[in-house]
């Protein structure tokens, strides 16, 4: 009864109509004593109730398997989900319609029509979904319908599985570059780290889980308020750390052309090459925040997979993460990827540099993304102008970066120590960035598309 009661209920509009039809004709010929509109009326009404009970009485069971290939994937790119259904039951099922659930970001929602699956048949159905914004996206749960060959009945039934697509930043090969302050090779051995200005605050680091307590620096703990453990002792690794600047305020520009999308695939593209060099990496935002695995290294797919969901926020400065920098030290190369910083912002970055650490700033002339006065152009170029005089003045290799730049045209510059120009050169400088040219054969940007 509950399932003839169901399928009354799963009535299309076309069995509704005939069921009308069919009760009109009847009243109909019983007023106006006519049995052909009688006849008429009845195989009007029979025929959706039929199918009512041809649907109802269907016992089937159905199976289904989703595979994504690949689940990761860069945006722009397409992936196959594949869609695998099994009738494990011993009756042959009806016409069936099956749509997948989709959001709007990868497209309008996939439909098929399956004629009939044989008892334990199985059909496979593959679609293509591409996404040009980076994101995890669920997919599914897949909904069947049933249905009749009149199309009078249609009943729905909806798996629960669901598959997550994981969209990363586009990442681009980036030319071979040695930073320096790194370890060369690798094995059992390790080597002393010393302090550039001898005291023990700049040989401690924050205590990470599994460190030796024997290594508790307890003068700086009581000062930092944070556990802090001695750096004597530094695995023979090369180790780098990445920054990303996810402050909405310090970028321009909407959607997958902004400045802070060009960041994002910037901070992968880096990861990547430096992964592949043989770098222990560690990534953190501008509020000092892990974003990976607390004091683990990162593998290049926790990369990618870390920086596939983050998005910016209303926050204002980077002392967050300058502070947790300090009070760790930089360990290795760090590789800072900021947007627009104002001089306080950036005096306070450019402290983060002590003795002969390798920093890299990847500065972002933020404005050219976006439509300005010629006014405003020139009041934001001496504020990049000022900002990169300030950090390369403090011993930070920068690369200036405006839109149109590719990463790739200017990360030999982070190999390169003497690829430096005075600071009163630094609008020419930022011009010929901008121009997509050299300038005084130290700084060349030739231009390319807006990604990294």
């Amino acid at each position: 009864m509950n399932g003839v009661r169901t399928s009354l209920a799963g009535l299309t509009t076309r069995g509704r109509c005939l069921l009308a039809a069919g009760t009109t004709l009847a009243v109909c010929s019983i007023a106006l004593g006519q049995r052909d509109l009688l006849r008429a009326a009845v195989f009007l009404l029979a025929l959706p109730l039929a199918a009512v009970a041809v649907v109802a009485r269907t016992r089937y069971r159905l199976s289904c398997s989703r595979s994504l290939e690949p689940a990761r994937v860069q945006a722009g790119r397409p992936t196959d989900v594949r869609l695998v259904l099994d009738n494990v039951s011993r009756l042959p099922s009806g016409v069936l319609l099956m749509e997948d659930a989709l959001p709007y970001t990868l497209g309008g929602r996939p439909r098929f029509v399956l004629d009939k699956v044989e008892p334990q048949g199985q059909r496979t159905v593959v679609y293509p979904v591409r996404s040009d914004v980076r994101g995890r996206f669920r997919i599914g749960p897949l909904s069947v319908r049933l249905t009749d060959p009149f199309g009078l009945v249609e009943l729905a039934r909806a798996f629960a599985s669901v598959d997550e697509l994981v969209v990363t930043p586009v990442v681009s090969a980036l030319p071979p570059v040695r930073l320096g302050g790194d370890w060369a090779g690798g094995g059992d051995s390790t080597s002393r780290s010393v302090a550039a200005s001898g005291t023990d605050d700049t040989a401690t680091r924050e205590y990470r889980h599994g460190d030796d307590l024997r290594k508790v620096h307890w003068k700086s703990t009581a000062r930092t308020g944070e556990l802090m453990v001695r750096r004597e002792e530094q695995p023979f690794q090369s180790r780098a750390t990445l920054l990303l600047d996810g402050r909405a305020t310090a970028h321009r520009g909407e959607g997958p052309g902004s400045s802070y999308e060009w960041s994002v695939s910037a901070v992968a593209s880096a990861g990547v090459a430096l992964a592949r060099a043989g770098f222990a990496l560690h990534l953190l935002d501008h509020t000092g925040t892990d974003l990976g695995p607390p004091g683990l290294p990162l593998t290049e797919g926790v990369l990618l997979d870390a920086l596939a969901g983050v998005q910016p926020d209303r926050a204002v400065g980077l002392d967050p993460a300058v502070a947790r920098l300090r009070r760790g030290g930089v360990d290795g190369a760090l590789v800072a990827v900021v947007g627009q910083l104002d001089p306080q912002t950036a005096a306070t970055l450019a402290r983060v540099r002590t003795g002969s650490a390798t920093c890299i700033a990847v500065l972002l002339d933020t404005d050219s993304w976006a439509p300005v006065t010629p006014r405003a152009r020139q009041a934001a170029l001496a504020q990049h102008e000022a900002t990169d005089a300030l950090l390369t003045g403090a011993g930070w290799r920068v690369l200036p970066v405006s839109h149109g730049t590719t990463l790739a045209s200017v990360w030999p510059l982070a190999g390169s120590r003497g690829a430096r120009v005075a600071p009163g050169a630094g609008a020419s400088r930022a011009e010929a960035a901008r121009a997509g040219t050299s300038s005084a054969g130290a700084w060349p940007t030739p231009l390319g598309s807006s990604a990294p």
